[in-house]
């Protein structure tokens, strides 16, 4: 079949690779002029890394080059991905700086209108947009007789623009304190305003244990609990929980004392057993120490209520100067090529997105969805997902009844309500339960890896690679059938 796929980022990429080697054939649009997604030279602001470590955040056969730095540059990301799309020869099926301005359906199939003025037919469409597609950036009373200059972080590409002036950073989540760090080198001055403080885990916790080795393994994922439990998990969320509570806030009594917080006047309300209900951030090399040393200020549970001409007044009553002010306040997750109806299939009252398994819309058929599980791991969730859209494709996954499919996305949805406290980007963030969607899907599929394996990922950090034998596995199931 004829493929569309909408997003050139680490979803799209994968998802066209697969499809490749399964044989279909595959269109990539992306509105930016390279791949990469969020990784793109046209959205990398100063200071942005990984917050995963470069041996978990990879694909099953093409890990990161073995000299990046643990925590690799955005930069580095994106020439890996380039490098990804050229070795499985992805770049041939490849339109880039052409957007996708709307998707309707035919009998069959897709068509889809671009921005050069063309349309595409495919038989099947791949929304990997991604769920950061399109920033929250707030409107503010008084912008108007600002004088100043208000911009996403995501826009914020040279640190210079900084440079002598009064910078306001809104937001305190990790693309907030990665762009803060390298604009308080250059800025006159450079006020955080945080409406909530997030706890931060250290990259190395005690400045030894590593933070992969502590929720980048299934252990980690395990302190969390599931809808589901099974095995160890059951333990843990029974007679031992207070180990297991134990071993959550021992983290943030080192971050508390490894980052001064008291001293700083930062610790987050709270406990560290808490952090899911709001984000979890790994802490951003240099934040801290900015704050002691007074490059940086962080205003604490405030918002901006008003500007005024180079000036911004808090929710406190402070005023502070402020010539560029720089919001790094969230994503929207965006469709709007679809046709209204598809919108209304696959959304609830709410805004969220409803999708089988992350990946399949119900009541939409020949739509799929990749990318719309952001995870530590989103890498490997998206590549698993690209591996059920194959097989979904070759009609090989035993999808349950439609009312049945709706019913267990709804259900994922209030689970992850609860669980993070409604912090899901309408049903799109699966973190901390990555790996849990990864046996999900695998498991419609019978094509989980082996249990020892798990097991040796429940102390040790996960190994992408160790998935690598999936699609082959599949492909070769295909063409057994096939032959019989």
């Amino acid at each position: 079949m004829r493929i569309g796929i909408i997003g050139a980022g680490v979803a799209g990429l994968a998802t066209a690779k697969t499809l490749l080697q399964a044989g279909h054939e595959v269109v990539v649009f992306d509105s930016a002029p390279d791949v990469g997604g969020v990784w793109s030279r046209t959205r990398r602001y100063p200071g942005l890394t990984t917050q995963s470590a470069k041996a978990t955040y990879g694909l099953s056969d093409y890990p990161m080059p073995r000299d990046y730095p643990e925590w690799p540059t955005g930069a580095q990301v994106q020439a890996w991905l380039e490098a990804y799309a050229h070795e499985f020869k992805v770049e041939p099926h490849l339109r880039l700086g052409v957007r996708v301005e709307h998707v309707s359906r035919r009998p069959g199939g897709w068509t889809l209108r671009l921005s050069t003025g063309e349309t595409a037919a495919v038989d099947r469409l791949v929304v990997a947009n991604g769920v950061f597609c399109e920033p929250n950036l707030p409107v503010f009373p008084g912008q108007d007789a600002f004088g100043g200059q208000v911009m996403a972080g995501t826009d914020v590409h040279d640190a210079e623009i900084a440079r002598g002036k009064h910078v306001l950073v809104v937001g305190y989540g990790k693309s907030a304190c990665d762009v803060t760090v390298p604009l308080s080198e250059v800025a006159a001055g450079t006020d955080v305003i945080a409406r909530q403080l997030l706890w931060k885990v250290p990259r190395r916790i005690g400045g030894v244990l590593n933070f992969k080795m502590l929720l980048l393994t299934r252990m980690g994922e395990a302190l969390f609990r599931y809808h589901t439990l099974r095995g160890a998990e059951k333990f843990l969320h029974g007679p031992g929980n207070p180990v297991r509570r134990n071993m959550l806030n021992s983290v943030g009594s080192v971050s508390v004392r490894q980052f001064k917080l008291e001293k700083l006047g930062l610790v987050p309300r709270g406990t560290m057993e808490g952090i899911v209900k709001g984000a979890i951030g790994l802490a951003t090399e240099g934040f801290f120490e900015g704050v002691e040393a007074g490059r940086i200020v962080v205003h604490r549970d405030t918002t901006i209520v008003r500007l005024g001409e180079r000036t911004a007044e808090l929710s406190d009553g402070t005023r502070l100067p402020a010539d560029l002010i720089v919001c790094a306040t969230g994503f929207r997750q965006g469709v709007p090529f679809l046709d209204e109806d598809v919108r209304r299939q696959i959304l609830d009252e709410r805004g969220n997105f409803v999708l089988y398994r992350q990946i399949r819309p119900i009541g939409v058929d020949g739509l799929y969805f990749n990318g719309y599980n952001s995870s530590f791991f989103s890498p490997l969730n998206a590549e698993m997902a690209a591996v059920w859209i194959a097989a979904d494709l070759a009609g090989a996954v035993p999808l349950p009844a439609p009312e049945e499919m709706r019913r267990r996305a709804e259900a994922q949805l209030a689970f992850m309500d609860e669980a993070t406290d409604r912090h899901h980007c309408r049903g799109t963030k699966i973190i901390p339960f990555s790996l849990k969607n990864v046996d999900e899907v695998l498991n419609d599929l019978d094509l989980n890896i082996g249990k020892g394996v798990r097991a040796s990922h429940w102390l040790n950090p996960v190994d992408p690679s160790a998935y690598r034998g999936v699609l082959p596995a599949l492909l070769a199931r295909s063409s057994a059938f096939e032959d019989a």
